[in-house]
């Protein structure tokens, strides 16, 4: 497979729209334009989805508002889940997009060119902000979501919880609230998320086996 493969069909497809198409105009890969008009179209060629074929169609918005990347439409789901990510891309870079399923030439604009301004979504930057003011310290390394688990602040509340059971046993809900300060101490018992607590009775809450086994290894230090 190779660039040129993807012209005849991309090339086509600007012409039935209207346009006089050349190819290998200075820098650009395709140049197109409508008779009459000097706003061009230009269109940037890969044989894949790749790092610099967004900064050559990035490099191409300093000259026309207009610019797409042009890549093969491959099958399988590996393929549409890059496309959407890509898609995704283009779509804050200001770029459009075109797939060529070289089996028949059919070509497919996804995306055309457009301003990008991204939608804020309240919620996200609510939880953002009240696990930033929960956190205690900066127990976590930027860069570590993929090594292993991070202390969040419901963790470092769990810990708080599962110490005090540790050095007092089962305790009632209301106590533990006074001396751990989690507000939250019952649900997060009720929850059982990392299987430490065990209700005793109504109210009255201990530590499981796998709870005394996780304390004992350490996890007071996450604190």
């Amino acid at each position: 497979m190779k660039e040129t493969d993807l012209y005849p069909h991309v090339k086509a497809l600007l012409v039935a729209q209207g346009y006089d198409v050349k190819a290998e105009i200075g820098a650009a890969d395709v140049v197109a334009l409508r008779p009459g008009e000097d706003e061009p179209v230009i269109v940037e060629l890969k044989t894949g989805f790749a790092l610099t074929l967004f900064h050559q169609a990035v490099a191409r918005q300093a000259m026309t508002d207009f610019v797409y990347v042009a890549v093969p439409r491959l099958p399988g789901k590996r393929f549409l889940r890059a496309l959407k990510d890509n898609k995704t891309l283009c779509r804050r870079l200001g770029l459009g997009l075109i797939t060529v399923r070289l089996s028949d030439g059919h070509t497919e604009i996804h995306l055309d060119p457009a301003p990008y301004a991204p939608r804020k979504v309240k919620a996200r930057k609510s939880r953002l902000l009240r696990e930033f003011a929960r956190r205690e310290g900066d127990p976590n390394l930027g860069g570590a979501a993929r090594s292993g688990p991070l202390v969040t602040a419901y963790r470092q509340d769990a810990v708080k919880i599962a110490l005090h059971l540790r050095r007092h046993g089962a305790s009632k809900c209301a106590e533990i609230r006074a001396v751990t300060g989690v507000t939250t101490a019952t649900r997060i018992m009720a929850d059982d998320h990392y299987g430490w607590f065990e209700r005793v009775t109504r109210g009255v809450y201990q530590l499981t086996p796998r709870g005394t086994e996780a304390m004992g290894n350490g996890e007071d230090t996450e604190l």
